[in-house]
């Protein structure tokens, strides 16, 4: 990682399943930089202005993939509102150059929503990547406190944008969400109903952990058994696959998932 210049989500999201994700040859690899031009307050990445567009970093992505013989990569990136495509391109560049170099490996993305741009959103799912996850995060009620420069009707659109595409090439649809902020319950089955409708198969819900005083105040803890009867709910509404757990994040259990 430090030989190559890249991040991992992993690392920067400060995420607590990091020595399990990678003792199963799991990574999230965090491109386009490590500075976000967006600042949710529930993520620990750093905000800011960032550098230019680093255009060889899909083919380190690819090399370190190779030499840690990963079997399920996960792509992540910043948000990049500073340039004109969001970044999307170098995401389909990265998806390339991991098949490239490593067939046997299967691609899974977490994009942002390329602020609703449709042909930004289109470059990344023409790369055909065999998951292509992009989170709700919260409740919609919440949105504009949680995660201010999104919207739940945009991420809702791009997630049914990317389920239409993926009836064709076999891409399996993903999103996820906290809980912990303030929704009540019958707003968390709301959301994993209005997901599901739009096409979602897999699907993640964890406890939010408030990364630093600075960061949206923790509301409460849900239990462990409280998160088995959201996995129950959920089931229900006829996902493929459901994470739910405390400590489950987008990527948790990645590898299992496909």
């Amino acid at each position: 990682m430090r030989g190559l210049s890249l991040h991992t989500v992993c690392e920067e999201a400060r995420c607590p399943n990091i020595w399990e994700c990678w003792e199963n040859r799991t990574a999230t690899f965090m491109i386009l930089g490590d500075v976000c031009t967006r600042a949710c307050r529930f993520c620990a990445v750093t905000s800011g202005r960032p550098g230019g567009l680093d255009l060889e970093e899909p083919l380190r992505v690819a090399q370190a993939v190779q030499r840690l013989g990963l079997q399920h990569i996960v792509v992540t990136s910043v948000a990049r509102d500073d340039v004109p495509d969001g970044g999307s391109s170098i995401f389909a560049a990265s998806i390339r150059q991991i098949r490239r170099l490593n067939p046997q490996c299967r691609v899974e993305v977490l994009i942002p929503d390329f602020s609703g741009n449709e042909a930004s959103q289109n470059i990344v799912f023409d790369a055909h990547p065999d998951i292509l996850n992009h989170n709700i995060e919260t409740v919609e009620r919440l949105q504009r406190t949680v995660r201010s420069k999104f919207t739940y009707v945009r991420s809702m659109e791009l997630l049914h944008r990317a389920s239409n595409r993926g009836l064709a090439n076999g891409m399996l649809i993903k999103s996820g969400m906290m809980v912990g902020l303030g929704e009540e319950w019958d707003e968390i089955l709301q959301t994993m109903a209005d997901l599901r409708s739009v096409g979602v198969d897999i699907f993640t819900i964890g406890q939010y952990l408030r990364p630093s005083k600075k960061h949206i105040p923790l509301a409460r803890y849900y239990t462990p058994q409280e998160f088995a009867q959201l996995k129950v709910e959920a089931q229900k509404l006829g996902y493929r696959h459901v994470e739910s757990g405390p400590l489950v994040r987008s990527s948790y259990h990645a590898h299992k998932q496909l």
